[in-house]
């Protein structure tokens, strides 16, 4: 009974590896090149593990830890002949760069190399996708302890050195552990950039020691928990509970967190728009005399009229004119340079709204004796003067596209999000350029049916973002840095809501900044993105399913019938839908091409599916909201 108790145990071993040898690989993003072989490199309850190398040994911290952790499988270090070797090659291997890696799997043996350390971690990260799904639970394997990874062999670089998120902490505070997830969700897909939105209207959130009230008053507002924007001023005697900052000790040690995962942070302050916070804790910095400031909770403040330029209802700016305003920075700059190590610091210059400065007797001072000709040259006098504090710090200064009205600092970094059209300007002007466009980049924007969603004044789908190229034609590659998502929180009250937001979206930002541009394919995409879904199942990473919703509109064919007109992200799946109030499944009318109504029907109910399986959720659209989307003739 023992010896076929064995057998079977080794049988079914057999069959779960042999399993594997079939299964196509899932990596996101794109490698360079990627050859399968024939057979695995299966497991064992014990196996030997050797890293060589300078600056790896927290490398090897990470990777013995998870690894074990997700196989049940235990490494032991030894130093050579080992089961699986990462090696820093003595000789530089010119095509993989500072973060490129050659990783080679046979059945016997896993071997990594690498010119630097943030190679190794980059194939680690690989190697991790390569581990069956179960790998991503909590101890998913280890009851079993039965795994393996397909022969393959695999020479990976990324395309751009600036592989970034944007986390808006300003609008709703996020903890300090949340952060460190949010890095370690990144890292899982070759980011190497966190840059934190650390000011707002709503919050200002790193400590500064010179000027304590930034955070003693700045950093609380009353809460808010309904809609954004949906909600009258705070009253005078209403609690400021809610909110938080990070000291320094705090922003250390996320420092070093993403250091050790091979991440920099950058620092955002966002000045002199967006600055209510600062302006609730120093009013006099404003242009505005006698306006009484608080943090902002969500209540309206600016007008955004549709073809019109936008204009502020209160002041949230600094005054360009007041020296207070440069020496109050100048402690801020000092503090944030001494904190971060990166090279750039961001300062914002977004959204300024100028209608304030232009009754402004002290603004028109400053326009005379500086010789400034309108509210463009205001805005880069300020720019110009906030270059030089972050420069006196040893630092360069990036700023958002606006930075380039009325002329651009001499120094400064571009970070284009209106469109693509900013950084090709400031590159054709010989700056440094990152690119995060709102039509591909902006990870905040509802991503599938907008009555579904959110509700965001703008969307942006899942197949969209997949086409982001942060290279535009005819600019010299030299001047862009790479390409960045940016997550704003102002409707997004906890974490769960964020990876709700970030991903699957965030997976073609990673493939669109690190792949070679000739290797991204939509269709194997969304079958990897597929597979990536049941790994965060596993790793309890809260995702989308937005990109299987239908993309509903209707047309009016001009004799009073209206025609339901349906697109799709996935190509090969199936839409099926109800006019009867009932909801639909698989037996229902499939959706081939566009539909006359009848009369009679008050809503359409749609749902997909995909090789037999329903796949996202249920959507239902009313006839007068189809009246609304049908083009008038």
């Amino acid at each position: 009974m023992k010896k076929l108790l064995g057998f079977l145990s080794l049988s079914l071993f057999v069959f779960a590896v042999s399993a594997q040898q079939t299964d196509p690989i899932h990596i996101i993003p794109q490698p360079l090149s990627l050859i399968k072989g024939d057979g695995v490199f299966g497991s064992k309850q014990t196996m030997s593990f050797s890293i060589h190398g300078a600056g790896t040994d927290n490398i090897a911290q990470q990777f013995t830890v998870r690894f074990s952790n997700a196989t049940g499988t235990v490494l032991k270090t030894e130093k050579t002949n080992t089961d699986i070797e990462f090696h820093l090659l003595d000789k530089s291997d010119n095509e993989l760069g500072s973060e490129g890696y050659r990783l080679t799997v046979l059945p016997t043996k896993i071997t990594l190399h690498a010119n630097q350390p943030a190679g190794l971690f980059y194939g680690m990260q690989t190697i991790f996708q390569l581990l069956p799904k179960k790998a991503e639970g909590n101890n998913g394997l280890r009851a079993k302890n039965v795994w393996s990874i397909p022969v393959v062999t695999i020479t990976d670089k990324p395309r751009f050195g600036w592989r970034g998120l944007m986390f808006d902490v300003s609008r709703h505070f996020f903890t300090k552990q949340e952060v460190k997830q949010f890095i370690d969700e990144m890292v899982r897909y070759k980011f190497n950039l966190l840059h934190l939105h650390l000011t707002d209207d709503q919050g200002w959130r790193i400590q500064i020691k010179s000027l304590p009230q930034l955070t003693d008053i700045g950093a609380w507002r009353p809460l808010r928990e309904g809609k954004w924007a949906n909600t009258p001023d705070p009253s005078p005697d209403e609690p400021k509970t809610y909110g938080g900052f990070y000291t320094h000790d705090d922003i250390r040690e996320l420092v070093q967190y993403a250091k050790d995962r091979f991440v920099n942070i950058l620092p955002e302050i966002d000045i002199p728009g967006h600055s209510m916070a600062m302006l609730a804790s120093f009013p006099d910095l404003s242009a505005t005399p006698g306006t009484k400031y608080w943090v902002n909770a969500g209540e309206k403040f600016m007008e955004w009229p549709a073809g019109a330029h936008f204009y502020a209802l209160k002041d949230n700016n600094l005054s360009p004119a007041n020296e207070k305003v440069y020496q109050h920075l100048d402690k801020i700059f000092t503090e944030v340079a001494q904190l971060f190590p990166f090279e750039y610091i961001h300062m914002g210059g977004d959204e300024t709204a100028k209608n304030f400065w232009e009754k402004s007797d002290e603004i028109k001072a400053l326009m005379q004796r500086e010789k400034l000709k309108d509210m463009d040259a205001v805005q880069s006098y300020f720019v110009k003067r906030v270059e030089k504090i972050i420069s006196s710090k040893g630092k360069k200064m990036m700023g958002w596209d606006e930075i380039l009205e009325g002329g651009l600092a001499p120094g400064a970094s571009v970070m284009s999000w209106r469109g693509m059209k900013g950084g090709i300007a400031a590159a054709k002007a010989n700056h440094t350029v990152v690119m995060s466009p709102t039509d591909f980049a902006y990870l905040d924007y509802y991503q599938g049916e907008k009555t579904m969603e959110p509700p965001v004044y703008a969307g942006l789908r899942l197949q969209k973002a997949y086409q982001f190229d942060p290279l535009p034609d005819s600019i010299d590659p030299k001047f862009i840095l790479g390409g960045q998502g940016n997550l704003w929180t102002e409707q997004i009250q906890n974490f769960s809501a964020v990876q709700y937001m970030l991903w699957p979206r965030a997976l073609a930002i990673a493939e669109s900044v690190w792949s070679p541009k000739e290797r991204k394919n939509w269709p194997d995409f969304i079958n990897r993105v597929e597979q990536h879904f049941e790994r965060m199942n596993f790793a309890k990473i809260r995702y989308s399913t937005a990109m299987y919703d239908p993309i509903i509109s209707a047309q009016n064919d001009g004799k009073g019938n209206l025609i339901l007109v349906v697109d799709k992200e996935i190509p090969d799946m199936a839409v099926h839908f109800s006019i009867d109030e009932s909801n639909p499944d698989h037996t229902y009318r499939q959706y081939q091409a566009p539909y006359t109504l009848p009369k009679d029907v008050a809503n359409v109910k749609f749902v997909c599916y995909k090789n037999g399986k329903q796949v996202g959720r249920q959507i239902n659209i009313s006839v007068e909201e189809l009246k609304k989307r049908a083009p008038r003739r």
